[in-house]
């Protein structure tokens, strides 16, 4: 019988699938321990892509001492893989050279052996310098073409000759490899057009070469992509176990074992070893909320491709903010941005970058507000689309966004004060923070949040399940739940020691009896003056004037993020700040009062 390798997903994708990436590390080590030892499986999925950035994010933890500890907990033998996107990396905005250098180097030495790396527009110019820094660490490289299919009606690129000639670009570019590997994050390639590419890619690279296959399960296709995938000639496929397999995720490595039996492949596993990880598994997991649309097959994915890895990040960022209610509005215009934007392959940064601009059109109105993202991709600053965006909105986003389109992205990217090692280097020693080459590699990927971790003012955003609030207590006792109403938004708070979980998510707080006046900068009562207020829900993230600032209309006073994207506060006229009414790191609802100016 011929062996299908495979990758085990469970501890990377399958979180960010299903728990948008927010995961205690001591809750599943254990279980990297059991599989890798007691199991076999010797090629686990580790870390990178949003895993990376959601430790120091969401959980308080260094996602580097993760790494570390994952290697520990798998040994020395085993192959480890994280997830780069291109100039990307592990960060949401393009990277300058040394950021990139300095990311492989950083990988290799915390223990990773792999590196998928991938560029969302198959531009094969974002993966020379990645993939050759990526070599010259002594790391593998696994050079990658993304997969999508195209919505209804259109045509120019993800068919099988477009994949031919990126493979061919790869090629004729001189990139070092270790293997290929053909990434569908939405998981919508027609099973049959998966069989051809994969045969396509067997004839051009040859018999010995080692191909890779990865889905998702999210449209319901995959498992029967993943067979046409090895009656292709794949050498490797990506799989998960429940409960972060199916739905948004990779199909269960049991699923496979089960659709092989009878055939002349092989996953070659220990079933009843396998079967009693899972439910160890279940187990370790049992307390985290597991959204529902991570466990469903969504039929309409096809037609406003959002990836599984994607999905539930922002169906969990939407909870964080009450807008769940909205979800059917930002996924039913999708189709639009896809189509105006050029194709991209709908995987992260770019998916984030189309719901981005689809939250937007809902919320603003049709392209009323450019995402900072998805203008810079319509305008080349991110490399050059498959196709050509829509020239209208590629105008649009040259008038909001107060710049020209470009043909020399990495140019420009050099070229940017912001970006690099040097500014990432002048933020800690303005922060007074340990100049190390991981605290600069942080800062460089993580920008603001990455600060406040480092200076021990990060949150936690965890969601776990949570009892039913209880708000009657025996007289003489403080109740341990609250259901609370701010400016009309509904929560309810239940204090854990150190911790409130609010409506499921947990946030480190401190809270003490009082009944002194708040200082005036953070009152709840507006002072006199212009009241700003904020446009959308979302999390305080910088304040960049204080009280008693002088502005200018138009001048930014505070930066508040919601769905991954800064919206600038602005003074609406001349003045002074006379008052902040919020605090960083604070999360704010619609309509909340931020700030006075008189």
């Amino acid at each position: 019988m011929k062996k299908i390798d495979f990758m085990l997903t469970a501890f990377r994708d399958g979180f960010q699938s299903v728990f948008g990436a927010r995961v205690f590390s001591k809750d599943y080590l254990p279980l990297v321990e059991y599989a890798s030892k007691e199991c076999g499986i010797k090629h686990l999925e580790a870390g990178g892509g949003a895993l990376f950035q959601s430790a120091f994010f969401y959980t308080k933890e260094n996602g580097f001492d993760v790494m570390d500890a994952f290697r520990k907990a798998a040994g020395s033998d085993a192959e480890l893989q994280t997830l780069s996107r291109g100039i990307n990396i592990v960060a949401l905005k393009a990277q300058p050279k040394d950021v990139i250098d300095l990311h492989a180097k950083m990988f290799k030495k915390h223990g990773m052996s792999i590196i998928r790396n991938f560029d969302a527009l198959n531009d094969v110019n974002n993966l020379i310098w990645s993939g050759q820094c990526i070599h010259n660490a002594g790391l593998k490289h696994e050079v990658t073409v993304t997969m999508m299919e195209l919505p209804p009606g259109c045509t120019g690129a993800h068919d099988v000759p477009f994949y031919e000639k990126t493979l061919r670009n790869i090629l004729d570019a001189g990139i070092p490899f270790y293997s290929v590997a053909f990434k569908d994050a939405t998981g919508t390639s027609c099973p049959r057009k998966v069989h051809e590419t994969i045969k396509m890619a067997r004839k051009l690279l040859g018999k010995d070469a080692r191909i890779v296959f990865h889905s998702h399960e999210t449209p319901g296709t995959c498992t029967h992509s993943y067979i046409a995938a090895i009656e292709a000639g794949v050498s490797q496929i990506d799989l998960a176990l429940a409960p972060v397999s199916g739905g948004t995720s990779q199909p269960d490595v049991i699923t496979l074992w089960h659709a092989l039996r009878g055939t002349e492949y092989t996953l070659d596993v220990d079933i009843d070893k396998i079967f009693k990880l899972s439910e160890m598994f279940k187990e370790a997991m049992k307390d985290y909320f597991i959204p529902p649309e991570a466990t469903k097959v969504e039929p309409v994915i096809p037609l406003f491709p959002m990836p599984g890895g994607a999905l539930t990040a922002n169906t969990q960022m939407l909870r964080d903010n009450n807008l769940m209610d909205k979800y059917p509005l930002f996924i039913g215009a999708m189709g639009e941005v896809v189509k105006k934007g050029g194709f991209g392959t709908s995987v992260t940064p770019v998916s984030q970058f189309y719901f981005q601009q689809a939250f937007n059109n809902v919320m603003f109105g049709p392209w009323k507000k450019i995402a900072e993202g998805y203008g810079n991709m319509v305008l080349g600053y991110l490399g050059k689309t498959p196709v050509a965006p829509d020239p209208e909105v590629v105008k649009i986003a040259a008038e909001q966004m107060g710049k020209q389109p470009t043909t020399d992205h990495l140019s420009a990217l050099e070229a940017d004060p912001k970006k690099g090692l040097k500014a990432a280097r002048e933020r800690l020693e303005k922060e007074n923070l340990p100049v190390t080459d991981e605290n600069l590699f942080i800062v460089a990927s993580c920008e603001d949040k990455g600060i406040l971790f480092l200076q021990g003012k990060s949150t936690i955003g965890v969601r776990k399940k949570q009892p039913e609030a209880k708000t009657v207590k025996a007289a003489g006792t403080k109740p341990s739940a609250y259901d609370v109403s701010v400016n009309g938004q509904n929560y309810t708070v239940r204090f854990e020691g150190n911790n409130a979980v609010v409506n499921g998510t947990t946030y480190q707080v401190s809270v003490k009896e009082g009944g002194a006046a708040p200082a005036a900068s953070t009152s709840s009562a507006p002072a006199a003056g212009t009241e700003i207020k904020s446009q959308l829900p979302g999390l305080v993230l910088r304040i960049e004037k204080p009280v008693g600032t002088a502005v200018k209309k138009g001048d930014v006073i505070l930066v508040v993020e919601s769905m991954k994207m800064e919206t600038p506060v602005v003074s609406p006229i001349d003045g002074t700040v006379a008052q902040i009414a919020v605090t960083q790191g604070v999360q704010v609802a619609a309509e909340q009062l931020l700030a006075v100016v008189k």
